[in-house]
């Protein structure tokens, strides 16, 4: 019991001890002491309440760059062979002639320059089965590549050497047909099929088939120049002996078929062929093609009778044809001729 209430005496004096001290303080250090301990208790507020940094946001995505759509390529599989010869290949995934000669030189092993031109569903030089800007997607194509180089020495005795040219559309012009009792066709080394390679020994390789034609018909009459050609390889004895791919027939046209049109200029499409109108407008164009120009194109033709079918008067055809052949630069006289053609196929008058 007397132990008890000392512990409670003792208590009582530390506690009049503490207030004396506190009373003895003067008001600025009381006022101190205040400040020090508000502070002490927001520094652990703050403290409490404090969030972790974060990183800073991702900046938004770029916008994409501007420019032409990239065109998806159709997969689309086709089946070739080389004409002289070869096993049958595989090739997809080309848009234009440069890529499908590229694919075809790939799988054969050779280099896309020994390809002269291509023709569809014949191994034989046949012009009317030469391959243009449309491809049918049962046609099998085959490749004729370069064979035996020859000079020819021309004379002309006339203002047309009977030549209609044309081209590959990979920088290849060559001979598409000669016109019989012409200056050419007396010169029986002169074939069907040859590429020009050089004029008095300037190599046109790369020329467009009218810039060709337009280099023979301004040689002087009676001078003698000089013509190097390059034949397609042929093979005797493996001719006739050819497989086609499934479901193709040699020479078949059918309205309704579905072809891959192959473009200069962006992607190559899938789409119907010409209906009759159309093609009768376009072998139409394909004649004054020949008549103005010594070419016979049928890819340009029907790039024409596309620019003119549906405009209603002569002068928006031309500016439809100039927005997209304006290299060509065709004459006047010429384009009211395709277009009196093209209006006399639609009308039935041919």
């Amino acid at each position: 019991m007397q132990e008890h209430l000392h512990q409670q005496s003792s208590q009582r004096r530390k506690a009049r001890e503490q207030m004396q001290s506190r009373d003895a303080m003067s008001p600025q250090e009381s006022m101190a002491a205040g400040a020090e301990a508000m502070e002490g208790h927001k520094a652990q507020s703050h403290t409490q309440g404090r969030m972790e940094p974060t990183a800073p946001p991702l900046p938004p995505l770029s916008p994409p760059p501007m420019g032409p759509p990239e065109y998806p390529r159709p997969r689309l599989i086709f089946h070739t062979q080389l004409a002289h010869g070869s096993p049958t290949g595989r090739i997809h995934g080309f848009t234009n002639v440069k890529e499908l000669y590229a694919k075809i030189a790939d799988v054969f092993n050779i280099s896309p320059s020994e390809i002269l031109f291509c023709t569809l569903n014949s191994y034989k030089v046949d012009m009317q089965k030469l391959l243009g800007g449309q491809i049918g997607l049962e046609d099998f194509i085959f490749a004729h590549v370069r064979g035996e180089t020859k000079e020819v020495e021309v004379t002309k005795t006339e203002d047309a050497l009977g030549l209609t040219i044309t081209d590959n559309g990979a920088g290849y012009a060559f001979i598409k047909r000669i016109k019989e009792g012409s200056t050419i066709d007396r010169l029986k080394t002169v074939c069907v099929g040859d590429h020009i390679e050089a004029i008095n020994d300037q190599s046109i390789v790369g020329c467009r088939h009218y810039e060709v034609a337009k280099m023979l018909k301004e040689q002087p009459r009676g001078i003698p120049f000089t013509l190097r050609l390059v034949g397609p390889k042929r093979a005797f004895d493996m001719i006739g002996m050819r497989t086609k791919a499934p479901k193709s027939h040699e020479g078949k046209i059918v309205n309704g078929r579905e072809t891959l049109r192959l473009r200069s200029r962006g992607s190559a499409t899938v789409q119907e062929v010409q209906n009759e109108i159309e093609e009768q407008a376009t072998m139409k164009v394909d004649d004054l093609l020949e008549s103005y120009m010594g070419i016979r194109d049928l890819e340009l033709a029907t790039t024409i009778v596309e620019a003119g079918k549906d405009k209603k008067n002569p002068d928006d055809f031309a500016e439809s044809l100039d927005s997209v052949l304006g290299d060509f630069a065709f004459p006047d006289v010429f384009l009211f001729d395709v277009w009196g053609a093209i209006g006399d196929v639609k009308n039935g008058k041919i």
